[in-house]
């Protein structure tokens, strides 16, 4: 597929890429699948676990668990992008990918990494608010403001990385169309361009990076003015309370930010360490967090708990009383 521009310099787009999955592996493909599957549907189910307990019980609509179902649909999304080509490439050969399924695929894989930073710090926002002045919590967090907050989410993360379709579209790709991965990225598809690729380096690692960074930043700070606020407090109980209800929060963001700058800086630095730990790491890190968070929460959070065992009873119940139970 070639276009030919005003300039009339041909741009050539390939049909189709190849996915080698995680080369220098090939022969355990079919072994690194079975738990890359279950982790998978694990965090598949998990999540779609989560957001039905959140619909469905009352005592959980609350602005914390509004975000918490939007960090349940982004893992969702980030996994179920990435992970199922995975599969069929371990388990069906099926290594070709459509040049625009690619170029999809790099839009949402970057786009849900944007979007769970910005909403991990949205609920850094709402436990700060909680923490920091809970008689103002009603009139800080109203549900047309957390609606605001949600929208701005999206769009930012949609404005940052949609230039990126741009970029690749407009890289001409006259060499090799084979990607020695398992999904589409940003600078391992500009990579194989014969082109100067300088202007996607310098957006796809600053910008992006830029933000997660700032977010990173506000989050530090507001956790800082909550533990400030958590050791003010008088009581022992209070202060063991307080600290619990970010507990959950700290560890799911922990395991977002320190596997993603490990594998952003092993991939920048780290010259010596083999392509398929590079790739290796990348698969985990698309599929282990939302496997982990739902875990986590329901672990953690004791409203969260109650409301899974009793959407569970509620099920068991209506199975027994039905004419077939």
């Amino acid at each position: 597929m070639s276009i030919m521009t005003d300039n009339n310099i041909t741009i050539f787009h390939p049909a189709v890429f190849v996915l080698l999955g995680i080369p220098g592996m090939e022969a355990y493909h079919t072994w690194l699948s079975v738990p890359l599957c279950l982790m998978y549907v694990t965090a598949v189910f998990g999540n779609s676990i989560l957001l039905v307990v959140i619909i469905t019980e009352r005592n959980l609509h609350e602005p914390m668990y509004f975000f918490l179902s939007m960090l349940a649909i982004t893992d969702i999304l980030l996994s179920t992008t990435t992970v199922p080509k995975a599969l069929t490439i371990f388990w069906l050969h099926a290594h070709n990918i459509a040049f625009d399924a690619c170029v999809t695929q790099v839009f949402f894989v970057h786009t849900m990494f944007v979007g769970e930073s910005a909403i991990l710090l949205a609920m850094a926002f709402d436990r700060f608010v909680a923490i920091c002045a809970p008689l103002r919590y009603t009139t800080v967090l109203t549900w047309h403001i957390v609606g605001r907050i949600a929208l701005a989410i999206v769009i930012r993360s949609f404005c940052i990385i949609f230039p990126v379709i741009f970029l690749l579209k407009r890289l001409p790709f006259c060499r090799t169309n084979v990607i020695p991965h398992s999904y589409c990225e940003h600078i391992g598809v500009a990579r194989l361009a014969c082109a100067d690729i300088t202007v996607n380096i310098w957006y796809g690692f600053s910008v992006p990076i830029v933000m997660v960074i700032m977010d990173v930043i506000l989050i530090a700070v507001s956790y800082s003015l909550i533990l400030r606020a958590v050791f003010r407090l008088p009581s022992q109980d209070a202060r063991h309370k307080a600290l619990s209800t970010c507990g959950s929060h700290l560890c799911v963001i922990l395991m977002f930010y320190v596997p993603s700058f490990f594998t952003l800086l092993t991939h920048r630095f780290g010259r010596n360490i083999p392509r398929h730990v590079h790739i290796l790491l990348a698969n985990l890190y698309v599929v282990v967090p939302p496997m982990l968070n739902p875990i986590v929460y329901g672990v953690k959070t004791k409203q969260i708990r109650e409301g899974v065992v009793h959407w569970f009873l509620d099920i068991k119940t209506q199975c027994c009383s039905s004419p077939l139970g």
